[in-house]
């Protein structure tokens, strides 16, 4: 194990990178098991407040992702400083995702439906991060040989078409795949040869005078929807928490 990891993090420069991952993970976790105490009044924990102001995390996870993100910059990525940094980067960075939704709404969601937007930001960093520290290189670069990568006008043209298929993908609206098919083009190229979203534009350009791809594309987003609606708010509640009910208005009887 020492062995792998000098080889593969070690000398290549990735301990950084290991760091900052696992430092964000570590971060989110353990901010999501504290809130979820204070939520349910137990443990010594409690809501940070200035002057009956109510502090929320994502003020401190800024603080650290600036003075760690201008560190790692500053410093050299072999040596203590660099590490250093990198875990300061990765702690606010988890700090700042787990408050995704409410920078996003600008409002204090953290608890409602809207706040599952925060855990499926941090998901998909994680596992775009896991998959450049796994020696994925953004758009299929490392996919290329050594004489390839010497030519530039390879480079830019493998670059560019990768670049279009995530475009592509987007406009069909998948943003996950096109998001993942930045790290795996393989990725990118099923989501080209599948069916658009409905309401993508995509589908809003080219499904209008196809009534049957339209309602081909309908039924299977409905049928996809369906087989992984559960699975996915169960798999958002273990690791973020159920978010609250929503309150029942009671019925209008004028």
């Amino acid at each position: 194990m020492g062995h792998w990891l000098q080889r593969n993090i070690v000398e290549p420069g990735k301990l950084p990178l290991l760091l900052a991952l696992t430092s964000f993970v570590l971060t989110f976790f353990v901010t999501r098991l504290i809130t979820r105490l204070i939520r349910a009044g137990k443990g010594p924990f409690g809501n940070v407040k200035a002057g009956g102001l109510h502090i929320h995390h994502v003020v401190p996870g800024v603080v650290l992702t600036v003075v760690g993100g201008f560190g790692a910059v500053a410093s050299d990525r072999h040596g203590f400083g660099a590490a250093v940094c990198a875990v300061l980067f990765g702690m606010g960075a988890g700090l700042v995702l787990d408050e995704f939704a409410l920078i996003v709404h600008l409002d204090d969601v953290y608890w409602s439906e809207q706040g599952r937007r925060s855990v499926e930001v941090v998901v998909l960093t994680a596992a775009l991060v896991g998959l450049l520290l796994a020696g994925f290189a953004p758009f299929g670069v490392n996919d290329m040989s050594q004489t390839e990568l010497q030519d530039r006008g390879s480079v830019i043209s493998t670059v560019v078409v990768n670049f279009a298929f995530s475009l592509l993908v987007l406009t069909k609206g998948k943003p996950r795949m096109a998001i993942f098919s930045v790290i795996v083009p393989l990725v990118g190229l099923i989501g080209l040869v599948r069916l658009a979203r409905p309401g993508s534009p995509w589908a809003r350009r080219f499904y209008r005078r196809r009534p049957r791809a339209r309602a081909k594309a309908v039924l299977r987003a409905y049928h996809r929807d369906r087989r992984w609606f559960g699975p996915r708010r169960r798999l958002q509640d273990w690791i973020g928490g159920k978010p609250d009910p929503v309150p029942t208005r009671a019925l209008d009887h004028h």
